[in-house]
């Protein structure tokens, strides 16, 4: 049999104290527990809430970004050329077998220089194709180079201050001097088929032959745009 023991008065008031203290503890330990976890709870909720917040602004950056149209090109820049000389581009790329892709930047330069100087750009066009079937490094015997066969030693003083004499190969320079020359043999020589005759170095051919297949070949580039327009 066990025998029963009896605390004594003091060891009882001591285990009373302890108790008292441990149920004290773990109240406080609970009550930091709660307010840690409603604090870690709140954290939560305001980044959640910002995040909520900031996403419509991202989404609709985002839409908006992507539903901005561009800005569609100029319809005054120099390169866009009217449905006139569009026409005469095609129909100069079928005959004389020539990418157009080589001819815009051709065309353009006849078109920019030709309001320029009050030229018919088609002019400028025919004159090319009769000079030197497009060719932009065509050379003569007589030195003449490039799209609108300029002979360089006559004429380096209309190149840009720049520009060297082999500038005379490079197609837009080319014509950019060549129009130049064109539009002083018309106003010299005070007519079209002589100012064209001069430019071909025939001024003395009675048939006027130069300026013949010259208006021949504007009238071909006329007639292709016409047959554009009506298609």
């Amino acid at each position: 049999m066990f025998a029963s023991t009896t605390l004594s008065p003091a060891v009882q008031r001591v285990s009373t104290v302890v108790y008292v203290l441990l149920q004290k503890f773990l109240m406080a330990a609970g009550l930091v527990f709660v307010f840690v976890l409603l604090g870690l709870l709140s954290g939560y909720l305001n980044v959640s809430d910002s995040l909520k917040s900031a996403a419509p602004v991202s989404e609709a950056a985002a839409v908006a970004a992507v539903e901005e149209p561009e800005s569609p090109p100029s319809e005054a820049t120099p390169s866009a050329l009217n449905p006139r000389m569009r026409g005469a581009l095609d129909y100069v790329s079928r005959r004389y077998r020539v990418s157009t892709d080589a001819l815009q930047p051709i065309f353009a330069t006849a078109q920019t220089v030709g309001r320029e100087l009050h030229l018919d750009p088609l002019l400028i066009i025919a004159v090319i194709g009769v000079e030197s079937g497009f060719n932009p490094f065509s050379q003569s015997v007589f030195g003449a180079q490039g799209l609108m066969q300029v002979v360089p030693r006559f004429h380096l003083d209309k190149l840009p201050d720049e520009a060297a004499p082999a500038a005379f190969l490079d197609p837009v320079t080319n014509v950019q001097v060549g129009a130049r020359v064109l539009k002083e043999s018309i106003s010299r020589n005070g007519g079209l088929e002589d100012g064209l005759q001069q430019f071909g170095g025939a001024s003395n051919d009675p048939e006027r032959r130069y300026s013949l297949k010259v208006l021949a070949e504007k009238q071909r580039l006329e007639q292709a745009t016409q047959r554009l327009r009506t298609t």
